[in-house]
């Protein structure tokens, strides 16, 4: 059931009430404000849980105001004022702005329920001129869009494209620009259509192209292009991400462009990480999984498992990215003859302690071993199967690691049959159960692991196809 919601000034009057009639010192009564609404089961996510610092209007008078609303109406003081002053000014109040803003949701809420975009906007549509004005506008606006995409219309969408073209040639503009992209695109399905229809791809690519040296505008090109293949507006039937995916592949050889990329950044593991999380949301058909390993894509992977598996980000990023094109067959075999096996598992045996390297370890030996039985052998004789029994043993809370965990040894044994009691005797069964118990939400998943390993479970009949209502 959804929670209540108050206003930012009910609460900020809670908080004047316990400092102006219980004399509590302002630490004391904000702290006694919070406590008041979370027993009454008020929601304070939007709320700024901060006192007030004092201020004057036009006027004169003095008045309680939270520090991001005073860089607002500096902002909207200062609108229309064109000296080369005031601009200095609004500068320093953008900064000013954007260090508040970047300090939690509440103060973006807030700030944006006090008409903050359209005076964002307005310093953007006048600073275009002026590099440094730019920057800071466009930095305002990426921290106030954080968590809040529904604040881009078509005019910001125009202006951020208008923006993007005429500074393609300055990183620090771009990867300003593309960051407040990404911010606007995340769960927001109809912008990122709009971007796409406004040109926003070959942009993109291009800026890669372009500064293949600069790690930090490839990572923010990297990661909006992601962004764009994401599916996760729950408020529409059906997203374009498979049709963007497409066209970031057919009409703008990014497979060819990232894979190129990634071989300027062999040091830095940041990068490194986000061009293999791109690729492997880009792999979603058959040939440009088989496109992504001819480019040398799958060599650099390999290369990456042996110099760089200290890292655990990166690890795991590999490991998605192999997941992704070895839903190739061909693929598959590939991963396996270059050696992948037993480089993953080292991998998963080397970060047993991590969660999300163990699931994606176990979920890409398990892609690894599907519908192929000679690859099967080669992970039990690697030692795959017994990683992932330990991952289940070692992270049994952990969901998401039980679950790959119980499809690896399924689809072991579905192609080798004659695996089953080796894999019982790591130990298998009594884990299966165990979570089984812990995540019954996943008791499917779980049941049919015990039942391919030949281990007794009862299976509850659903509808016994009797007329009349369902038996239970």
């Amino acid at each position: 059931m959804a929670r209540r919601r108050i206003t930012q000034e009910t609460f900020d009057a809670v908080v004047k009430e316990n400092m102006d009639d219980f004399e509590m010192d302002p630490d004391d009564a904000l702290k006694d404000a919070v406590e008041q609404f979370d027993s009454q089961g008020v929601d304070l996510t939007c709320i700024v849980k901060a006192v007030p610092v004092t201020s004057e209007d036009k006027q004169g008078d003095q008045m309680q105001v939270h520090e991001v609303l005073q860089a607002l109406d500096a902002l909207k003081n200062t609108g229309d004022i064109t000296t080369i002053t005031a601009e200095s000014e609004i500068i320093s109040d953008l900064k000013r702005f954007t260090e508040q803003c970047s300090i939690g949701f509440a103060q973006r809420h807030l700030a944006s329920t006090k008409d903050a975009y359209p005076v964002i906007l307005s310093c953007c549509k006048r600073s275009l001129e002026d590099k440094e004005g730019v920057i800071a506008s466009l930095s305002a606006l990426s921290a106030l869009t954080n968590g809040q995409p529904d604040l881009l219309n078509a005019e910001g969408q125009t202006l951020l494209i208008l923006i993007l073209n005429k500074y393609r040639e300055d990183p620090a503009v771009t990867s300003i620009g593309f960051r407040t992209i990404r911010h606007c695109c995340l769960k927001h399905e109809q912008n990122r259509q709009d971007l796409v229809k406004g040109g926003v791809l070959p942009l993109l690519t291009g800026a890669i192209s372009r500064n293949t040296e600069c790690g930090e505008l490839v990572k923010e090109a990297c990661a909006t292009l992601r962004y764009m293949t994401f599916d996760d507006d729950i408020r529409v039937a059906f997203g374009n991400a498979h049709e963007h995916a497409k066209m970031i592949v057919q009409d703008h050889n990014a497979l060819k462009i990232i894979t190129a990329a990634a071989k300027a950044h062999v040091d830095n593991f940041s990068v490194l990480s986000e061009l293999c999380a791109t690729l492997s949301r880009l792999a979603v058909r058959n040939e440009y999984c088989q496109d992504i390993c001819d480019l040398g894509g799958l060599k650099f992977m390999m290369t990456l498992l042996v110099d760089s598996y200290e890292s655990q980000e990166l690890v795991r990023q590999v490991f998605c990215a192999l997941k992704a094109i070895a839903g190739n067959d061909d693929v598959k075999d590939a991963v396996v003859n270059a050696g992948g096996v037993p480089l993953i598992v080292i991998a998963m045996n080397r970060h047993m302690g991590n969660p999300h390297v163990c699931e994606q370890g176990s979920a890409c030996l398990s892609v690894l071993a599907l519908r192929k039985p000679k690859n099967c052998t080669v992970i039990m004789e690697n030692g795959g199967t017994l990683a992932a029994v330990q991952c289940m043993r070692t992270h049994p809370d952990v969901v998401n690691v039980q679950r790959q965990a119980c499809m690896l040894l399924r689809n072991l044994v579905s192609s080798m049959e004659h695996l089953c009691q080796p894999i019982l005797a790591m130990g298998a069964q009594p884990l299966i159960a165990q979570a089984l118990q812990t995540h019954g939400d996943l008791g499917d998943v779980f049941k049919a692991a015990l039942r391919d390993l030949g281990c007794e479970v009862e299976l509850k009949e659903l509808w016994t196809g009797k007329k009349g209502s369902l038996t239970y």
